[in-house]
């Protein structure tokens, strides 16, 4: 490990490290636009300058210096200063004074580092070049003439995401940053270059003059619009969420969040539930919280009560619906709403045992029925960097377009029966090999099948650091699954078995995707947030909170507990879900243990002690042996439209223009001028 000195201190730094990771070592700020910690280096804005000896007396680029043994290195030097100054001007010479209007403002890097490093003056005084707009599609809002051309976009695009969508045009001063032919940029993490941008050039369409960032509340949770549980921010003005932000964590999202993730966010205050309905001689009337209660109560349905929960669902409602149903003396909970009956009886077997981040460093990889672009979009970019480091990957499963080099075998499950030896070779000759089974797999039986490769293949090993690793992954789609997994929401028939039992009362839990034609004979309450199709068949309709409207914990694919904060109240008479439950056992003169959300988590921690830890891995064990089973049938993916998958991204107007546009074709909407 090489010694440098930096600003007279000594310290050691790792191998490979940069001058500018030394100096960040050391405690001191390096201004820099183009540099990104996720990003290959570019070295092209020159505001992270710094003098260093031996070497040549002028600033150099720390960004782009390897760290060396011996060097020292002044990052307050009168040359230092000069050069940095030096560079904002010229960083400033075309930039528009745009400052009060642009919606960077108050989170820009170029503001605040034209303050801390600027000259504060400007010699020049020749007019300013304009660049002409690009569209870039319904989500990113473009005043090029901002930009400065760090080319963090183009390469978040290329490196990242896999697509190249975004390239640089021209040279020198008429160099413009662009999409190619200046169509919109498609893919499923595009707007991540909006966090990206040091400057306004790219900046939220839909979040265009709505609020400024020191207006916002700002809360942390956990985006329920896939498995994954990516982290983000909440920030709300008054009661209503304004935008959702990524926030950093390298076990799950890094600091990426997929489109639908985003800008779901304005779904929330569209087709609300906010007061109590009956349906009544066909038709659903409003009525008080008194009446909609005395109705459930009406029912009466001793122990013919079965619950199914949707996939935004919380732990805490779920357990709660549990505890009432315990009450009642029933056990009928079902989780898997379009049908899926997999063995649920050793959690190992369906869980993402390699992790989210573990992934990164398969060498082989099998992917059963899941297309990981529209199920897991963030997944997806992990599985393009385990490629970059040497994977091969190969597919069952109809074709899609991924982001890397991949084999698809063919669209029939029963090909992972007997795979091609080229692929069975490449597994078996893996240090770090991984099967991945999606939804669509799971439904033609490839767990079974799974697992009798697994261990043949010897997908769980201990490797030679001592470490083990477990390549058997199951990737789920909703954020609700594991944890409902954990809590027992799962029949052995899956929803056929709920169907069966022919319920007096089905207690549905925001459950949207569910066939309830199979549930004629039954009472359907109705515990939701969005006027979606589980409240178009239920007989009562009782109005609960989204999940920015209340605490709660998810479980994600991998089995992850991560908490999420109350951001806003609900709307209306809407309440959270656990107290319409608490009200409802009350009706019913049943007895579940609390009172209070904090006996709930209480009773919860109680019962689940795995899930008092936040952020931490569920040790489900090791996986089951001697399982064998076959898979067979023609693989469909269940996802159609990958905007429009849950009921807050169905009453999302932008992700409906997003699904028009970028996959159905149609043409942009015309926008009034500015």
């Amino acid at each position: 490990m090489p010694k440098v000195k930096v600003d007279g201190v000594e310290l050691e730094v790792p191998a490979g490290a940069t001058v500018l990771q030394a100096c960040e070592m050391a405690g001191k700020e390096i201004p820099r636009f183009c540099y990104h910690e996720r990003l290959s280096i570019a070295g092209n804005c020159r505001m992270c300058l710094v003098e260093v000896k031996p070497g040549p007396p002028k600033p150099q680029a720390s960004c782009a210096l390897p760290a060396a043994e011996g060097q020292e290195i002044r990052t307050d030097s009168e040359m230092v200063k000069k050069a940095r100054e030096g560079v904002m001007e010229f960083l400033l010479i075309n930039h528009p004074l745009d400052c009060p209007i642009c919606d960077q403002g108050g989170e820009c890097d170029l503001q605040d580092q034209s303050v801390a490093y600027g000259r504060g003056s400007s010699r020049y005084h020749e007019h300013k070049r304009a660049v002409t707009e690009k569209y870039m599609g319904p989500l990113i809002k473009t005043v090029m003439t901002r930009c400065i051309q760090c080319t963090r976009c183009v390469r978040f695009s290329e490196e990242i995401a896999g697509v190249d969508e975004i390239g640089a045009l021209y040279r020198g001063e008429n160099m413009q940053i662009s999409t190619y032919l200046e169509k919109a940029s498609t893919h499923e993490l595009s707007a991540n270059v909006i966090d990206l941008c040091p400057v306004g050039a790219l900046t939220s369409r839909p979040y265009a003059f709505e609020a400024r960032p020191w207006e916002l509340k700002k809360t942390i949770s956990i985006d329920v619009s896939d498995a994954i549980g990516s982290n983000i921010r909440v920030d709300a003005r008054g009661r209503e969420a304004m935008r959702i932000l990524p926030r950093v964590n390298d076990d799950v999202n890094e600091e990426w969040l997929s489109d639908k993730g985003r800008y779901m966010v304005d779904g929330l205050s569209k087709r609300r539930l906010d007061r109590p309905y009956i349906r009544l001689d066909g038709k659903l009337k409003a009525v008080s919280w008194d009446e909609a209660l005395a109705a459930v109560a009406k029912i009466a349905p001793g122990n013919s009560i079965a619950a199914v929960a949707g996939d935004l669902v919380d732990v805490e409602t779920m357990f709660a619906a549990k505890k009432l149903l315990a009450g009642l003396g029933s056990s009928v909970l079902e989780g898997r709403q379009t049908g899926l009956a997999y063995d649920c009886s050793n959690l190992a077997a369906v869980n993402f045992n390699s992790t989210i981040g573990g992934i990164e460093t398969a060498d082989a990889i099998l992917i059963v029925g899941s297309h990981v672009r529209w199920e897991a979009a963030v997944l997806n970019a992990r599985l393009r960097k385990a490629v970059k480091h040497g994977a091969k990957v190969f597919i069952i499963g109809p074709e899609w377009e991924t982001t890397y080099p991949a084999e698809f075998l063919g669209s029939d499950a029963a090909v992972l029966n007997a795979l091609p030896a080229h692929v069975w070779s490449a597994l078996q000759g893996a240090k770090r090999p991984a099967l991945i089974i999606g939804g669509a797999g799971l439904a033609k039986g490839a767990l079974e099948a799974g697992l009798s490769i697994s261990q043949q293949l010897g997908l769980v090993r201990t490797l030679e650091d001592g470490s083990v690793w477990n390549g058997f992954n199951v990737l789920h789609m909703a954020a609700s699954r594991m944890g409902g997994l954990v809590l027992g929401y799962a029949q052995k028939g899956g929803i056929k078995d709920v169907a069966a039992a022919k319920p007096k009362l089905l207690l549905s839990l925001g459950a949207d995707e569910v066939d309830y034609t199979q549930f004629a004979d039954s009472m359907i309450v109705y515990v939701g947030h969005h006027g979606d199709k589980g409240a178009h068949a239920a007989d009562v309709i009782l109005p609960a909170s989204a999940f920015t409207e209340k605490a709660g914990i998810y479980v994600n694919t991998e089995g992850r507990v991560q908490f999420a904060e109350k951001a806003v109240f609900a709307p209306g008479d809407a309440r959270e879900d656990w107290a319409i439950l608490r009200a409802m056992a009350q009706v019913l003169n049943v007895k579940v243990g609390f009172d209070s959300f904090d006996e709930l988590r209480s009773a919860l921690f109680a019962e689940y002690p795995a899930l008092l830890v936040d952020g931490g891995l569920i040790d489900f064990g090791p996986l089951p042996t001697g399982v064998s089973g076959s898979a067979a049938g023609e693989i469909a993916y269940p996802i159609k439209d990958f905007y429009l998958t849950n009921p807050i991204a169905r009453a999302s107007e932008t992700l409906a223009r997003c699904s028009a546009e970028l996959l159905h074709g149609s043409q942009p909407q015309a926008e009034a001028a500015e």
